[in-house]
This record gives structure tokens, C-alpha cells and sequence, in this order.
């Protein structure tokens, strides 16, 4: 077993062959359960995206108080993920993973009931604290069963659970919305809960380290900080573009309590963590591949969250497609991600970890600028292609970041690693999320005060057009009325011309965030090196 000493600042692993644990179950069926309880949770980040409108309309709210659904969901995982190391020292990792599927599926029977926006929104919180500990424990049980020559095989396997079900979440929601109801995105956790409780309790092992421990200390300063911050986070990147950002008093006041509680909390966990008594260790941070891969990954899940949240979003607003057609627009993502899943274990035992994820990150970008191509005349097989090499490129790049910034932590580390970095993770896609949406209706608005610079008297064209099309509107109304209607369409096809460049200048901006963390990649130590030939 490799165990973390500090000296003169310097982390230094230290293997003990006295403590050695050896797993006796075949990883490939310990994967199984994990994959499980993975793909439920992740599923559920993006299920409800689609189906927000006919849970609006059940509830009687509007569509912006809807979102709080989704919020609720995140906010509560958020909260919970720094806690995970807590409670699996408390009462044992194995059991806090079954009890963490046991919370989750009983949540999603309580959302699938729910009668009013208060009952979902409680009901939601709880699936949250459910969920919050399932990515974490998936991440460290999966890092400390696999031998390193294997591992690049199983995180192939992980990220395509991790990546594909958020991508896969619309379709599914979609298409349950529109042929039973929406309570079913919900009810459809509870046969695989039961199933995924059942098989972790057999195949699932708990090593000396992971087990229930004597005299554990629940951080409550650090709690309520933490849970202030991300509470207050969470509302102003959901209401700061409604409200104007900064341009609005109660945001700014928010913002200003959010700050200090994350400063406050940051203070806490590096004065506890040496009494080992803080909520996550933050010193794991001065592991070299971890803050690099920590942070390609929070920039890559920006990215991954924010476009499955607006690219069915574009397609229903813009091209009036259905809950179902706008999911089903994400399958082939899902596809690039399966099959780079399938490549990405042999590539990185070939090639190395640095030129993979360097590959995956080019044509991740490459990805951004095909959807920086498309137009309101495409039809859903246009979208397939930048689709494909999105996902394509997302898990390359996603898979080899999350491989090599945890590989060199020692096994008793990666409970508080995993949970570090999914807390952060989970940060970065609400901000990523809130930055993108802002970004279309800032870009929306200036390209809508280019463009309105041409409908003047004097453009010929602008003109002849309303000529045209008053003349067969001029049948049935008066000229004037005629006139007022052919001005009124052409307005219609600008704003709808101007919220597609919203749309596409986001998405190319993707391409420019993949290329600035490009060069980080060189920064990392490569532990798994390419296969000699």
C-alpha cells in the first residue's frame, strides 16, 4: 500500500508491503455495480432538462422557476461530495455506497409522486444527497481495483458512463415524456437501484482502509460554509442573467455572502486538515498531475453540461422540434463517445496519455467549430456529424485528464481525491451552464443591433422584400395592415437569424476554451507510458 508523507512541502509516496491488500473478486465484475450506480446518477443531471415544460405546466410555474428542479438536484450533490469522506470513515465506504443507492432510489420514487413545486424540490434535494456520494466512491473503488497496466481500460469504461449518460439523458427523458409521462424519468431508478444495491453488497469489496473508523469528527463550520457558498453560488448563476448580473443590488449581496463563504471555507479545511479533521483535504492539491487534470476536467465539464443543456434548447426554440427530437439529436455524441471509449484504453497503452488527450482535445475543438457552421435550414442528420466528434473527442480528452490526475494519489487518498475533484466539477458545469446561456443572449442581442441596421427605407433589398411579401398578404387586409405584417415577418426571421448566432459563436468559443488548456497537457507527468514497439 502507498502511504502520503510530507516533507520540506514535498509529497512523497511511501509503498508498504505490510499493509497490502489484495482484491479477490475480478474487477471487470466489481465494475459492474459501480457502472450501474454511475449511469443512474449521471442520467439524472440531464433527464429533466426536456421534460421542465410539462413539469411546469403539472405544477402551475413558470418555466424559469422550473429550472430550480435541475438546481435543487445539483446544489444538494454539491453539498453532500465533500462529505463523502466523512461519512465513509464514519460508518464504512461499502455501506455509505449502499446507503447512498438506498436514498437515491427512494428520492426518485418521492419525485415521481410529487404533486406540488415544494414536495419535487424536497424530493430532489434528497435524490441529490443520494447521488453525491455514489461519483466519488465509484471514482476510488475503480482506481484501487485495477493494476495501473489496466487502468486505462477501466477510467474508457468509466468515462463513457460519466459522459454518456448526461448526453443520453434528453433522448431518454424525451421520449418517456412524450409516450407516458414524466414521472416515469423518475420511476425508471427504481428497478435498477434495487438491482445495483443487490450487486454491490456481493461484488463490491472493502478494503482495511475504507472501513468504519473510531473517533471521526464531523466538520461543522466547514458544512455550513460550504453549503452557504454553493447555495448562494447556485442562485446567482441561475437568476444573474435574468436579473442583469451586477447590475442588480440583491446579486451583488449575494455574490459578496458567497465569496466570504468560500474563502471561509477554504480557511477551515487548510486549518483543520492538519487534525485531520476538515472536510476534504485540500494539500492533495500539491500533487503535480492532480491540480492540472483537476482543472482541464472542471474547463471539459463546463463544456460536456453546458452544451447537452442548450443544443436541445436551440433545436425546440429555434427549428420547433419536439422534447423527443431535440434528446434524440444527442445520440450521435453518444455514439462518438462509445466508440472512443472502445479506442481510448488501446490508444493511451500505445501512444501514451499526453498524445490521446491531446488528440481528444483537437477534435473536441474541431467539434465546436462545425457547430459554429450550422444554420436554421438543417435537418437533425446535419447535427450528427459535429455531434459525433464531440463526443468523440470529449472522452478522449475527459477520460485520459481523469486517468492521470489520480493515478499517482496512494489508494487512501482517493475517497477525499475523488471528492475534491467532483465537488469542483460539479462548480465548474453550473458555471459553465449559467456562462453559456448568458453568452447567447448577449451575442443574440448584438448581432440583433448589426443586423436591424438594414431594415431601413433605404436598403433596396429590405424593400422590394416587404413588397413582396405584402402583396400576398394584401388579399385578405388592408394595404397598410399588409405593410405592417411583411415588416413583422421579416422582424421574425432577424430575431430568429440573431439567436442562432447566439448559438454558434458559443459553441466556437468551446473550440477556444479546448485550445487554452491544450498546452497544460505538457505540463503533466505521463505515469503510463506508451507500449514499446
Amino acid at each position: 500500500m502507498l502511504h502520503l508523507q510530507q516533507s520540506c512541502g514535498l509529497i512523497k509516496f511511501v509503498e508498504d508491503t505490510a499493509e497490502k491488500w489484495e482484491f479477490k473478486i475480478n474487477p471487470w465484475i466489481t465494475m459492474i455495480p459501480v457502472m450501474l450506480s454511475i449511469f443512474m446518477f449521471a442520467l439524472d443531471e440531464t433527464i429533466s432538462n426536456v421534460a421542465l415544460p410539462y413539469m411546469a405546466g403539472t405544477f402551475s410555474v413558470s418555466h424559469n422557476e422550473s429550472t430550480w428542479i435541475i438546481t435543487s438536484y445539483l446544489v444538494a450533490s454539491g453539498v453532500i461530495i465533500p462529505m463523502v469522506d466523512f461519512f465513509s470513515k464514519l460508518i464504512g465506504r461499502k455501506q455509505y455506497f449502499i446507503l447512498s443507492i438506498i436514498i437515491f432510489t427512494i428520492a426518485s420514487i418521492l419525485c415521481g409522486f410529487a404533486n406540488s413545486m415544494p414536495m419535487m424540490l424536497f424530493s430532489r434535494i434528497i435524490q441529490g444527497i443520494g447521488g453525491g456520494g455514489i461519483m466519488p466512491i465509484s471514482q476510488a473503488v475503480i482506481f484501487e481495483i485495477f493494476p495501473k497496466e489496466k487502468l486505462p481500460q477501466a477510467m474508457a469504461v468509466f468515462g463513457l458512463g460519466v459522459i454518456m449518460a448526461p448526453i443520453l439523458g434528453p433522448a431518454v427523458g424525451g421520449w418517456i415524456t412524450e409516450n407516458w409521462s414524466w414521472p416515469f424519468i423518475y420511476f425508471i431508478n427504481i428497478p435498477f437501484g434495487i438491482v445495483c444495491m443487490y450487486l454491490t453488497k456481493l461484488y463490491v469489496e472493502e478494503p482495511p482502509y475504507s472501513r468504519k473508523q473510531q473517533d471521526v469528527k464531523m466538520d461543522f463550520s466547514g458544512f455550513f460554509f460550504l453549503a452557504v457558498w454553493l447555495l448562494t453560488l447556485q442562485i446567482v448563476l441561475d437568476k444573474g442573467n435574468d436579473a442583469d448580473w451586477f447590475g442588480s443590488a440583491w446579486i451583488c449581496q449575494l455574490s459578496i455572502i458567497s465569496l466570504i463563504s468560500f474563502i471561509a471555507f477554504i480557511y477551515i479545511q487548510r486549518k483543520k486538515s492538519k487534525t485531520g479533521e476538515s472536510l476534504i483535504n485540500l494539500s492533495i492539491f500539491k500533487n503535480h498531475n492532480f491540480l492540472i487534470g483537476t482543472g482541464g476536467q472542471i474547463v471539459l465539464m463546463m463544456i460536456l453540461m453546458s452544451s447537452a443543456a442548450i443544443l436541445p434548447s436551440m433545436l425546440q426554440s429555434l427549428l420547433g422540434y419536439t422534447a423527443f427530437l431535440s434528446g434524440l439529436s444527442m445520440i450521435p455524441r453518444g455514439l462518438g463517445c462509445f466508440l472512443a471509449s472502445f479506442l481510448s484504453g488501446i490508444l493511451v497503452i500505445r501512444f501514451g496519455i499526453k498524445p490521446v488527450c491531446t488528440f481528444g482535445l483537437i477534435t473536441l475543438a474541431a467539434g465546436g467549430l462545425l457547430f459554429g457552421e450550422i444554420n436554421t435550414n438543417i435537418s437533425l442528420a446535419n447535427i450528427a456529424l459535429p455531434n459525433f466528434v464531440f463526443g468523440a473527442g470529449m472522452i478522449l480528452s475527459m477520460v485520459t485528464f481523469a486517468n492521470i490526475s489520480c493515478a499517482t494519489l496512494p489508494n487512501e487518498m482517493q475517497t477525499n481525491a475523488s471528492g475534491v475533484q467532483n465537488l469542483f466539477k460539479n462548480v465548474g458545469a453550473a458555471i459553465g451552464t449559467s456562462i453559456a446561456t448568458t453568452m447567447i443572449a448577449r451575442f443574440s442581442q448584438a448581432h440583433q443591433m448589426m443586423m436591424i441596421k438594414s431594415l431601413t427605407d433605404t436598403n433596396q433589398v429590405y424593400t422590394e422584400r416587404v413588397q413582396a411579401l405584402s402583396s400576398a398578404f394584401i388579399s385578405n387586409v388592408d394595404p397598410s395592415t399588409a405593410i405592417h405584417m411583411a415588416q413583422a415577418q421579416i422582424y421574425d426571421i432577424l430575431h430568429q437569424q440573431s439567436a442562432l448566432w447566439g448559438y454558434v459563436e458559443t459553441f466556437r468559443y468551446y473550440a477556444v476554451a479546448v485550445m487554452i488548456v491544450l498546452p497544460f497537457v505538457y505540463l503533466l507527468k505521463d505515469n503510463i507510458r506508451k507500449k514499446e514497439i
